[in-house]
């Protein structure tokens, strides 16, 4: 357990974009599919519902791929993110595209983890964590997360 928690501390320092450097336009939600993750990484299945300050919901579907330490199984977890961007006016489908951006994460029994992530249009939106994975089993993550969403017409 003492290399993991070093392999994940190396990991934790993620930049992450200053509160004042932009406008909170919304919350995304993102449910993740259950499954293995073996030792060079994995990719799932995401179904997401962005809910912005101003406008009607949007549904997007992509992935979520971890490259680096990621073993174990999860039966699924629901992350959910504030959406940032320099401006209030985020027109629709701004934030499908891809984002990367360091992780790290640990589950025995319901996990905890952090995601930071920088994507979308022009690479101008950010996803700020603001609920931690809930997924059960047993999984050991740490590497550079990207996630894909596609806007679902």
């Amino acid at each position: 357990m003492a290399i993991a928690a070093a392999l994940l501390l190396g990991t934790a320092a993620v930049p992450v974009q200053a509160e004042g450097a932009g406008v909170k336009v919304g919350m995304l939600s993102c449910k993740v599919e259950p499954g293995w993750s073996y030792v060079v990484g994995s990719t799932k299945a995401l179904n997401c519902s962005y809910s912005p300050s101003k406008g009607k919901t949007e549904r997007y579907t992509g992935q979520i791929q971890k490259v680096g330490l990621d073993l174990g199984y999860s039966s699924g977890a629901t992350m959910v993110w504030a959406v940032i961007a320099p401006t209030s006016d985020v027109g629709k489908d701004a934030l499908e595209g891809d984002y990367a951006g360091a992780s790290a994460s640990v589950a025995v029994g319901v996990g905890a983890g952090v995601n930071v992530l920088v994507g979308g249009f022009d690479k101008s939106i950010s996803l700020q964590p603001v609920s931690v994975e809930g997924g059960t089993g047993v999984n050991l993550a740490a590497g550079v997360a990207a996630i894909r969403l596609d806007h679902v017409s």
